[in-house]
């Protein structure tokens, strides 16, 4: 099963250089890109985001409890409507 994309307005720079890349791999443009494509993909698959990572080693499910955010010490900024300093 084949499936297909058209790609409208590529910068003309982005597209010169893809043409060159190919031709010098001895590849078609259509196949430099396919190829482009999956080895992007296949890099980007072994990569954890730091909130997966987090959520891999903490919470309630795993029994940790975070602390709030009022224990790191600051305190929120409260503004009133009093006059003075």
């Amino acid at each position: 099963m084949s499936s297909a994309i058209i790609v409208r307005n590529i910068n003309p720079g982005d597209k010169s250089w893809i043409k060159q890349e190919a031709a010098h791999r001895g590849l078609s443009m259509e196949e430099f890109v396919r190829r482009l494509i999956h080895e992007t993909r296949k890099r980007s698959e072994g990569h954890t985001k730091p909130s997966e990572a987090f959520q891999r080693y903490f919470g309630q499910e795993h029994g940790v409890e975070l602390p709030l955010s009022a224990r790191y010490g600051y305190k929120p900024v409260v503004l009133s409507d009093k006059g003075g300093t």
